[in-house]
């Protein structure tokens, strides 16, 4: 047990190596970056959420292959507007709120099935969840259909054209990618079950107990149990918690600033750089960068108060936390039993 416990907190504090993260910040930096000058110079960064998931595509197959990283980001860039579809129809249809957390939750097990099986880096459904739960979240029509679809499909084609000019501006080969994809076995059926039952219950909690951004329970419920095993769960679900908490305070300082708009852009910009300098080396210090930029394009999509903010990104990432590691433990406990058996 105590060795167990070693290994987590060491998997906790550890910090990877630099693998050419800088290349990568610099392309989320063009990609999120761009879509919200262009809608502050047309006075609409009330749809600034929308163009920012859309440009969340530029952030997959960060080690891959040009062509199988292109390819990727074009997928998943079709699964993100998709997932902010979905969120639209349940806000136009005024779904209740368990049911738009049922929904999201299968949302969830479907793309964390699909990207186990096209091995996306990074894996997981959880852009996909947090996209479907904060459309899901704001007001919509039936003319805001037509809206995500051009204004996220924009900001897919933009990441996809400087990943392209980045290619080619370092003469990257365009080879055919050899690498095998993984079937789906135990562990894939398992994980999807995981992921959409944590996401599930995660939502249900947050919902009732809090009521308003019930989605941020279900993304920290998602990244608890994101990994193959259980205590790489855990380490993520920790990170996930303590990297969030530390942000909040961050997030408060900003928020507390009432920045101008172009400001708020500015400091986005550079959150983001920060979020893929160390996202894939330490998840935790990522959540630094990541809750304040969150909170930041919330605040500048739709205008709310500070104060309530950080209370639901607290007490959502708390709750969420705790159900997906509570389902990891048991799906763990579940696994060893079965392989006993």
């Amino acid at each position: 047990m105590a060795e167990s416990r070693g290994r987590v907190w060491t998997g906790v504090i550890r910090v990877g190596p630099h693998r050419g993260d800088h290349r990568v910040a610099v392309r989320a930096v063009l990609s999120v970056g761009i879509p919200l000058i262009a809608l502050l110079l047309l006075n609409r960064l009330d749809l600034a959420v929308y163009a920012s998931f859309g440009a969340f595509a530029a952030l997959y197959g960060r080690t891959d292959a040009p062509r199988a990283r292109v390819r990727m980001q074009a997928t998943a860039g079709v699964i993100l507007v998709g997932s902010m579809l979905v969120g639209t129809a349940l806000s136009a249809l005024s779904t209740p709120a368990p049911v738009s957390v049922a929904v999201v939750a299968v949302l969830a097990a479907i793309v964390t099935l699909f990207a186990y099986r096209a091995q996306w880096h990074p894996p997981g459904a959880l852009f996909a969840v947090f996209a479907a739960g904060a459309t899901a979240s704001f007001p919509a029509t039936a003319s805001t259909f037509a809206t995500v679809v051009v204004v996220g499909g924009a900001s897919v084609a933009w990441s996809l054209l400087v990943t392209t000019v980045f290619v080619l501006a370092r003469r990257g080969s365009w080879a055919r990618p050899t690498r095998p994809r993984p079937p789906i076995g135990a562990v894939a059926w398992e994980m999807t079950a995981t992921v959409g039952i944590a996401a599930l219950l995660a939502g249900i909690a947050g919902a009732l107990l809090v009521g308003t951004h019930w989605y941020w329970a279900m993304v920290g419920a998602v990244a608890a149990v994101g990994g193959a095993h259980v205590t790489a769960r855990l380490i993520r679900g920790v990170q996930r918690l303590v990297g969030t908490l530390l942000g909040v305070l961050i997030a408060a300082g900003l928020l507390t600033l009432h920045l101008p708009p172009w400001l708020v852009i500015a400091v986005a910009v550079v959150l983001q750089a920060g979020a893929e300098l160390f996202v894939g080396r330490n998840y935790g210090i990522a959540m630094l960068f990541i809750t304040p930029l969150a909170l930041l394009m919330i605040s500048l999509a739709s205008p709310a108060s500070p104060d309530l903010l950080l209370r639901d990104r607290v007490i959502e990432t708390v709750i969420g936390v705790a159900v997906g590691t509570a389902v990891a433990i048991v799906s763990a406990g579940l696994r060893r039993r079965g392989t006993r058996g």
